[in-house]
């Protein structure tokens, strides 16, 4: 069978930084799967370059950060007051909370904890980097109809209702 859409893909893959610093895996152990044809289950380039493929493809691509994660974003820092967040707030730290218009919600990690101001940054870790992807396809199956219905994946290494 080949990638198309409503086609379930399992696949292993390396992200790494343009020198090959490893940033994130999925093994044979722990693949990625994903519902094909504009799900948002992967990067659209990485989907575009998987169409037409097959179990056993596989894929080198660099990948800009309007590939990725998408260009640093200064707006999506964020200055609030300590007595804002719990106690136990501390860098690292990831919340959920609001974007600016208050249409969105956002996941923000804590960069800083300073004279009573928390600093929040709401730009994925790798936004403004390139990347480089590499992935071996190693299944391809038909979607079943409640999966494309729900629009992921279910089962192993999918959604679990």
């Amino acid at each position: 069978m080949l990638i198309a859409k409503d086609t379930v893909v399992t696949l292993t893959y390396q992200l790494t930084t343009p020198d090959g610093e490893l940033l994130e895996e999925a093994t044979d152990d722990a693949p990625a799967v994903y519902l094909h044809g504009g799900y948002d289950g992967i990067f659209p380039k990485v989907e575009a370059a998987l169409e037409g493929q097959g179990a056993g493809a596989e894929l080198d691509l660099a990948l800009e950060p309007e590939d990725a994660f998408g260009e640093y974003d200064a707006e999506l820092v964020r200055v609030e007051p300590a007595e804002l967040f719990p106690s136990e707030v501390h860098v690292g730290m990831q919340l959920e909370g609001s974007s600016e218009d208050g249409h969105h919600v956002m996941l923000y990690t804590v960069t800083d904890v300073a004279e009573g101001k928390v600093v929040v940054d709401g730009n994925h870790p790798l936004a403004g980097q390139s990347l480089r992807l590499k992935c071996v396809v190693s299944e391809v199956r038909a979607a079943l109809p409640e999966e494309v219905a729900h629009g992921h994946v279910h089962g192993p290494h999918g959604h679990q209702h």
